[in-house]
């Protein structure tokens, strides 16, 4: 199983991007996915989650700007960030729970890494 994560870049305080994570592989189901982000110097944290009903939850420091959803078809879950500041700089990390194939347990993903710049 593969987790592409994509659609990092530069932009400018107050615009607008939006983060692509796909799946792929073997996969039966998918359970909750996620975004993370890591800024340098500091620690992982959780930015949102969005579970197989497409029920959400975010982190304060970004309720209001960003938002999450996920094509289950296609096996691949967007974070829709709006309002961007410099401190939203960092690696964005996409995190899924997936079950494959054949098996009947979920375990843990992680894809790469895509890095969102915010500056002038």
């Amino acid at each position: 199983v593969q987790l592409q994560a994509s659609g990092g870049g530069l932009v400018q305080p107050g615009g607008s991007l939006r983060l692509s994570c796909a799946a792929s592989g073997s996969i039966f189901s998918i359970n909750t996915m996620a975004w993370y982000r890591q800024a340098p110097g500091k620690q992982r944290e959780l930015v949102g989650t969005i579970t197989s009903g497409s029920v959400r939850n975010f982190a304060d420091s970004v309720k209001g700007r960003f938002t999450i959803s996920r094509d289950n078809a296609k096996n691949t879950m967007y974070l829709h960030m709006e309002s961007l500041k410099p401190e939203d700089t960092a690696n964005y990390y996409c995190y899924a729970r997936i079950m494959l194939r054949g098996t009947m347990t979920f375990k843990d993903y992680w894809g790469q890494g895509t890095q969102v710049t915010v500056s002038s």
